[in-house]
């Protein structure tokens, strides 16, 4: 296998490339669809046999169907980047999804609650969907820096989006 050079790594990051879509392994595609609409996600129009949600805010959409991956079903595992953990959980837990409690990363391993200061990237919880693929909720208030270009993305909750 080659590996790029320097020069060539650079003219890769000279355009735009963005995950569209994450394929998730179900096996009954009619429970999985029901899931992820009782999360408020909205159903995308698609070909024959393929189902396709994009959670609020989100430019990645998820995907499943009968015949579109080979993984076993609940073997994926994806984050959810939310900018409140705790309305987030509630939420959830008011359509119906079981929840994990929150906890928060720390020196000394995970803790039980948010994080007491509520620093981005610490406070998560997860669920799973019925075939067990797992979605970690994760707490960001403020990107890192060198994470977006600022100059053309900015952050904030899907509510702010229309205007």
């Amino acid at each position: 296998m080659r590996v790029p050079t320097s020069k060539a790594m650079d003219q890769l990051g000279g355009f735009d490339m963005k995950v569209e879509v994450v394929v998730v392994p179900v096996s009954d595609v009619d429970r999985a669809k029901a899931f992820y609409q009782r999360l408020g996600w909205r159903l995308d129009v698609t070909p024959p046999g393929v189902v396709q949600f994009t959670p609020p805010g989100s430019w990645c959409s998820v995907q499943f169907g009968p015949n579109l991956s080979a993984a076993a079903p609940g073997s994926a595992k994806a984050y959810l980047v939310v900018a409140d953990i705790i309305a987030s959980r509630n939420a959830l837990i008011a359509a119906g999804v079981e929840v994990d409690e929150i906890f928060h990363t720390g020196p000394d391993g995970p803790s039980s609650g948010p994080d007491p200061e509520r620093r981005t990237y610490r406070s998560r919880a997860t669920f799973s969907d019925p075939d067990g693929n797992i979605w970690l909720l994760q707490e960001v208030t403020a990107r890192l820096p060198g994470r977006v270009d600022t100059a053309s993305t900015s952050y904030s909750p899907a509510n702010d989006l229309p205007s």
